[in-house]
């Protein structure tokens, strides 16, 4: 199935018979659920790792146009969250509305000033959502992204279910900040260094690859300290191959201060799975790897006051962590 060249973010665009399609960041054919029930993933192991990647995360598309309004053709159902972003509307790379979005289908109509402007689009970072058209009044023109290709892959963190809108994520506003074509592969509750994940990555194209890596690890116990060093360096070795000489960028988890210290159910403490990540990191030898310590992002002091829960950032915190990671995620010269 031939991708849309109007959208930009994601691995594999599935369109049912009536026209709506659902934007995978991952490709799921060969899996072994119904491609075509979008809205019905089972929150099961196994399936969960898919209903997240099919949540459109960083998937946008942008015009140039004059006309006067844009309709967006939309479906959505409520996620294992309970939760549907809204859709961003930008003008000139600066939010000129933002609209939510309800259960089912719907459309979106925003008046557009009618003069030359560049327009983008970026669908909902959480929720299960379809789209069939994208309208305009007027003289549209697809404009594809021109900057460098950025991946991120992570967790909850990096796929920023509650940041205020899907432009105002923290790979969002570092991608828009420094005008890179963002592919965002957060996966709530879902880094596990899963393998799809890594060929995915090594198989996309990229100037740039950072990966935001323990937390969903440590809170499920995923991997132990003899196993976790040895399954980083198999990820990192998988997406290397796909680049040879793309700067890597592995960052250990965030802060978390009501966390700090507690060992999980197999004995690790978040700084033991710090140290973990960094060891299998470190065992390659790469001299294009970089790594960033998590807990210098945010002091605890920010943490306390800007998470909304033991692990999640508000959206101020968002806002923060774009901040502070912008100018330590750079390209070379």
């Amino acid at each position: 199935m031939v991708a849309d060249p109007l959208w930009t973010g994601y691995r594999y665009r599935e369109v049912d018979a009536d026209g709506w399609a659902t934007f995978w960041r991952l490709d799921p054919r060969g899996q072994t659920f119904r491609l075509h029930d979008w809205h019905a993933y089972p929150n099961k192991p196994g399936h969960r790792l898919w209903s997240r990647a099919a949540t459109p995360a960083g998937v946008r598309a942008a015009w140039s146009t004059t006309a006067t309004a844009v309709t967006l053709e939309i479906r959505a159902a409520l996620d294992i969250y309970a939760r549907i972003a809204p859709v961003d509307f930008l003008i000139g790379g600066e939010l000129h509305q933002r609209h939510e979005v309800n259960p089912g289908e719907q459309l979106i109509t925003v008046d557009l000033p009618g003069e030359p402007v560049d327009l983008e689009i970026w669908l909902p970072q959480s929720g299960a959502i379809g789209v069939r058209a994208v309208r305009f009044d007027g003289e549209a023109v697809p404009r594809p992204p021109t900057g460098p290709r950025w991946i991120t892959y992570g967790s909850s963190i990096t796929q920023c279910s509650g940041a205020n809108g899907p432009s105002e994520t923290w790979p969002a506003l570092v991608a828009r900040r420094h005008q890179w074509d963002l592919v965002a592969l957060g996966f709530s509750g879902e880094c596990h260094l899963d393998p799809i994940a890594a060929r995915t990555i090594r198989d996309t194209p990229a100037r740039l690859i950072s990966m935001c890596l323990g937390i969903n690890i440590y809170g499920a116990e995923t991997f132990s300290g003899r196993t976790l060093p040895g399954q980083v360096e198999s990820f990192v070795s998988t997406v290397r191959d796909g680049h040879p000489h793309t700067p890597l960028v592995v960052i250990t988890p965030l802060i978390a201060p009501d966390l700090e210290g507690k060992p999980n159910a197999v004995g690790l403490t978040l700084d033991d799975v710090r140290a973990c990540i960094e060891l299998g990191a470190r065992t390659l030898h790469d001299p294009d790897l970089h790594l960033i310590d998590g807990r210098t992002i945010l002091t605890p002091e920010e943490a306390r006051h800007l998470y909304a829960d033991e692990v999640h950032p508000t959206p101020d915190g968002y806002h923060l962590i774009a901040d502070r990671l912008a100018p330590l995620l750079t390209l070379p010269l």
